[in-house]
């Protein structure tokens, strides 16, 4: 019995051998038998369970499934590529995967290993040249980056942010979106691990943006100096108040149209942004007195520039602008239904803007006569005036703020029924010798006068008139003013149907230094005639001319300004009645370096101009040939190869 069970020729796994007694440690089984699949002892009964060895199963394994980084966690990649030595090797390891990109996105420049000093390192030595890594290192924030509808997405932004990073560092980022924009915090994310140098930040139409991105934005960000947010729903107080915590050197803050946003954000930010300079507050219904109030009081020893638009705010907030605002110079106000002439009243007579240079007041009821002549008195240095769509407003009025005002240069009224003729004549003569600019839009109280006053009054400082769309303006009125100005340079007469060569020639004659602008676009009753005489007594000053739907303007103008002409720079001649002999005697004349020309809508114009459209010159930057039927698409693409340099619009 004895010799059949030591029938295998070896006694070391019998009963008292030196392996019996291990015979359950699987390592030293192994290491017997390391070729074998399986051990299966010779004997007839066995003592014990035969183990199953796989260990060649597994090197094949082995062999055909190569080890790889991306096997390892997210944990110990991201402890990987934190260590890597500059920001040019961050950024082309993130086009490994968008795996590694989002990785590297989420590395703060705090967490980064290359930028953690040791404590005791020895001074530089200023006579070596700074090294690539210390330049990559020095991230001013230059570059500015704009992603539009479709290409802001979070992998874009993630990649503007490692991109960014060598070659100089993002100082600007601009995000235009649509409702179907797909930035979410994410995104927004990255670029506050990834651009600590940000300074300027516009976001508009971005639904997906909470508060929590914003919050990300400012702990890594804390040089951001302007933020604007635009139809941003999901951004509220909480969002705002964060940017104002962690970003106290904000200088210029823009919110519209965001229905979360309401007081106590814009209290955060009239706390704790002392160097705040403007603010830009439009279409948010939840933003009322208090937060207004706190804003303007806490920033007014910085606020320089204040626009308020449809908001819920009352007389109260234009009283404390009036007592606050003392560095104000800017101050815009739109659609206040609930502000009435007292808080117009109340905002000049605290005589606290004293600094305001221009003011903007449109569709606010509460503008009367009495209201702008308290704001004169109270901001007697005031140099631009903008009212527009008030019905309150009257020739009264005007004249006690032109009387006020001494160093009225811009004044500019639109939809001002109530003021006539009269009324202008009246500031005129009272107004500053400063004035240099004056628009009458959609006035339609502005109609001739019977009778000229005795006495005109005298503006020698007027460069520019524009009168558009008051039908009640015909000759006598232009005659008026040629007489009372006759330094005019500019002439914006746009939309006044029943002006006529006639009526035209006496404000032409009165001008005594050259026109130089002249806009007569919508005048249907001008002809060549008028033309002519325009570019005989101005063509050596004039260098804009549109003509833009005068129908009766034909070649013979076209000869008139390539004979005259020396200087002139923009032409529009859209939907007149020029054809290709015009544009053959334009292109002839070797004197004229237009830069812009437009000839849309010209059913004249045909595939026969295109050789002279073509030698027009290296001087061309703008070339509108839109509505130009007789033009063929090939045409035009020949015309792109010739003048490549050029923007044509076909």
């Amino acid at each position: 019995m004895a010799a059949l069970v030591n029938c295998a020729g070896n006694d070391d796994i019998g009963p008292g051998g030196p392996l019996f007694s291990n015979l359950m440690d699987s390592s030293l089984l192994l290491s017997l038998t390391y070729n074998f699949d399986a051990y299966c002892p010779p004997s007839k009964r066995s003592r014990i369970t035969p183990l199953i060895c796989k260990t060649g199963e597994k090197a094949a394994d082995e062999k055909q499934q190569p080890r790889s980084i991306d096997t390892l966690p997210d944990e110990c990649l991201f402890e990987i590529l934190r260590r890597l030595p500059g920001d040019k090797d961050r950024s082309n390891s993130a086009c490994v995967s968008k795996r590694w990109l989002m990785l590297l996105c989420s590395i703060r420049s705090s967490e980064l290993a290359a930028r953690k000093k040791p404590r005791n390192e020895p001074l530089p030595d200023l006579n070596k040249d700074v090294s690539e890594g210390e330049r990559e290192s020095e991230n001013s924030g230059y570059l500015t980056r704009r992603l539009d509808a479709e290409e802001a997405t979070d992998i874009r932004l993630a990649s503007v942010a490692l991109g960014t990073c060598s070659r100089g560092g993002l100082g600007k980022l601009l995000i235009r979106g649509s409702n179907s924009t797909r930035v979410t915090d994410v995104g927004l994310s990255a670029i506050a691990h990834g651009c600590p140098s940000l300074r300027a930040l516009s976001m508009w139409k971005v639904p997906l943006i909470t508060d929590a991105g914003l919050s990300e934005i400012a702990d890594g960000c804390p040089l951001l100096e302007k933020l604007d947010l635009c139809q941003c729903p999901q951004i509220s107080d909480k969002g705002l108040i964060a940017v104002a915590q962690k970003c106290p050197g904000l200088t210029s803050l823009t919110i519209e149209s965001c229905s979360s946003v309401g007081n106590e954000g814009l209290q955060a930010i009239g706390r704790c942004c002392p160097k705040l300079k403007s603010v830009t507050i439009k279409n948010c219904l939840h933003v009322g007195d208090q937060g207004v109030t706190s804003l303007v009081s806490s920033a007014s020893s910085s606020l320089e520039r204040l626009k308020l638009q449809t908001l819920s705010i009352s007389d109260v907030a234009l009283a404390v602008i009036g007592h606050y605002g003392k560095n104000i110079i800017d101050l815009s106000l739109s659609g206040l239904q609930n502000v009435y002439e007292k808080g117009f009243w109340v905002m000049g007579s605290t005589l606290g803007l004293q600094k305001l240079r221009s003011i903007s007041i449109t569709c606010c009821s509460g503008l009367t006569d009495i209201a702008l002549q308290a704001i004169a008195k109270g901001s007697p240095f005031m140099k631009h005036l903008f009212v527009r769509k008030s019905c309150h407003l009257s020739d009264s009025g005007l004249s006690a703020f032109a009387e006020s005002v001494k160093e009225l240069e811009n004044l500019h009224l639109e939809d001002c029924n109530q003021i006539t003729l009269i009324g202008v004549l009246g500031a005129l003569s009272k107004c500053s010798p400063h004035l240099k600019s004056l628009s009458l839009v959609r006035c339609l109280g502005i109609k001739d006068i019977a009778f000229a006053p005795v006495q005109l009054p005298s503006c020698m400082s007027l460069r520019s008139l524009t009168i558009r769309d008051c039908p009640g303006v015909t000759s006598a009125s232009l005659q008026v003013v040629g007489k009372i100005c006759p330094q005019l340079q500019n002439i914006d007469l746009g939309g006044q149907v029943g002006v006529t060569d006639t009526f035209l020639l006496p404000l032409i004659k009165s001008s005594d230094v050259g026109f130089v602008q002249v806009n007569l676009s919508g005048c249907v009753n001008v002809t060549d005639d008028l033309v002519t005489m325009l570019v005989k007594a101005h063509g050596s000053t004039l260098k804009m001319l549109n003509l833009h739907g005068c129908k009766k303007i034909t070649d013979r103008s076209l000869l008139a300004i390539a004979d005259g002409c020396s200087v002139i720079e923009d032409l529009d001649l859209s939907s007149c009645s020029v054809s290709d002999y015009g544009v053959a005697v334009l292109a002839s004349a070797r004197q004229l370096q237009l830069q812009i020309l437009s000839l849309a809508s010209c059913s004249k114009v045909t595939v026969k101009s295109l050789p002279f459209l073509g030698n027009l010159g290296q001087s061309m930057v703008g070339l509108n040939l839109q509505h130009c039927s007789l033009i063929s698409a090939r045409g035009m693409k020949l015309l792109e190869e010739k003048l490549w340099w050029c923007d044509i619009i076909s």
